[in-house]
């Protein structure tokens, strides 16, 4: 099956952030983190710059740029609530900035709060992206797909995505529903920011 752009999305760039929720992962063993990169770069998206820092735009030059879409950050941050939405609130403020695409913490463990943090800040809810993420993964893995806490909403007009952090569950988040519908989904968020 092919799919094509929808109609209202030509030439549109979309401009994200990567966040890798993790304490253990570094940007030398971040292989999820720097697949969600590959992935968009792929997909004919641009880096606008990179690092372990949080979200700085002003006048960052681009690393490389295919286009459509454009990654203005990323950074690893510990499973902790308290810096997973100080994280989400700070890129929230940027003008420049269209999606953030987290990954980790999305598990069970007493230790996996990113879904607790980040549901909490949602202002709309995109149920449709754990729905299918969790079918997705059933059809990979089985019943163990219950125990996946994937989420997606918007907050601030920016869309969030929140990823487990096995690289297997990111490339399927990404290639079967991020990536067909991202311009998409900014493009009627832009349609209502206007």
């Amino acid at each position: 099956m092919t799919l094509q752009p929808h109609p209202d999305t030509p030439g549109m760039t979309v401009t994200c952030a990567v966040v890798t929720v993790s304490d253990t992962r570094s940007p030398d063993t971040d292989k999820s983190g720097q697949l969600i990169q590959q992935l968009l770069l792929g997909a004919n998206h641009a880096i606008a710059s990179s690092g372990a820092q949080p979200i700085a735009f002003g006048g960052a030059q681009p690393m490389a740029n295919s286009g459509r879409f454009a990654i203005a950050t990323y950074t690893i941050i510990k499973d902790e609530p308290a810096q997973i939405q100080e994280q989400i609130e700070l890129l929230g403020k940027s003008a420049n900035l269209d999606a953030v695409i987290f990954n980790g913490g999305t598990g069970i463990a007493p230790r996996d709060t990113t879904y607790d943090a980040i549901e909490k800040l949602l202002e709309k809810t995109l149920p449709g992206f754990g729905e299918l993420f969790r079918f997705l993964s059933y059809q990979e893995i089985g019943s163990r797909a219950i125990a996946s806490r994937a989420v997606a909403g918007v907050y601030q007009n920016k869309l969030i995505f929140s990823l487990p952090g096995s690289s297997n569950a990111v490339r399927l988040a990404m290639n079967k529903l991020i990536l067909p519908e991202l311009p998409h989904l900014v493009s009627q968020m832009r349609k209502d920011s206007s």
